[in-house]
């Protein structure tokens, strides 16, 4: 039986799931959940994540929710080609990096609110500011994590800390589409323009790009 895959266009966490079924090779059936038509809160759904939040898999018997769980059965259940390559320290610095992408989407989520889902009338521009120089923050130590020779991916070999980092990056660099001024593309560093032109010309990455955003 077929993986099911429940996403929603430009969810980071959702798009780390949906990288790490491509890096495997394996067949999923996509179910691209519609935030406007509030898909994430329906009844059948919310069977599968009570939560209400993307992603959730589906894979035979087994039902899951929480896109740091959703990996963990993958790589387990499907060890090749595997996200966590290398010795046993190497994996754990993977381990960290998948973590720390946490402070980089937090960052992101900051300025991402005030200036897509708060009315233009309505932008505290202090506050922006404040937000635009705590994402600058994490965007510098991508660049300070990458690598020095601005090749290979970030843990060597590519790996879920890439398919975890990428889509927070992306959407990190959205907020400018509304605010230009924001130049956010401008800041990042010659490692970080890199390693972002490698993760997309992945082959499998053009499949998995958000919909609404082509």
């Amino acid at each position: 039986m077929a993986i099911t895959f429940y996403a929603g266009s430009g969810s980071p966490y959702a798009w780390r799931v949906w990288l790490a079924l491509e890096h495997k090779q394996l067949p999923y059936d996509l179910k691209m959940l519609s935030f406007s038509n509030r898909e994430h809160r329906a009844p059948a759904y919310l069977a599968i994540n009570p939560r209400g939040k993307v992603p959730a898999l589906v894979d035979g018997d087994v039902s899951l929710y929480e896109s740091a769980a959703i990996v963990r059965y993958l790589e387990e259940a499907y060890p090749e080609p595997t996200l966590f390559p290398g010795s046993v320290r190497e994996r754990a610095k993977i381990h960290r990096l998948v973590a720390e992408a946490d402070y980089l989407e937090r960052a992101q989520h900051d300025i991402f609110g005030s200036v897509f889902f708060t009315p233009q009338d309505r932008w505290n521009l202090d506050l922006i500011e404040t937000q635009r120089k705590a994402l600058l923050t994490e965007l510098a130590w991508l660049e300070s994590a990458l690598p020095e020779d601005g090749s290979g991916f970030i843990a060597g070999p590519l790996s879920m800390a890439d398919h975890a980092l990428y889509p927070v990056l992306a959407l990190s660099l959205r907020p400018e589409r509304k605010k230009p001024d924001l130049a956010i593309a401008a800041t990042l560093g010659p490692r970080t323009r890199a390693w972002k032109a490698r993760i997309e010309a992945l082959p499998h990455f053009d499949k998995t790009y958000p919909p609404h955003w082509r």
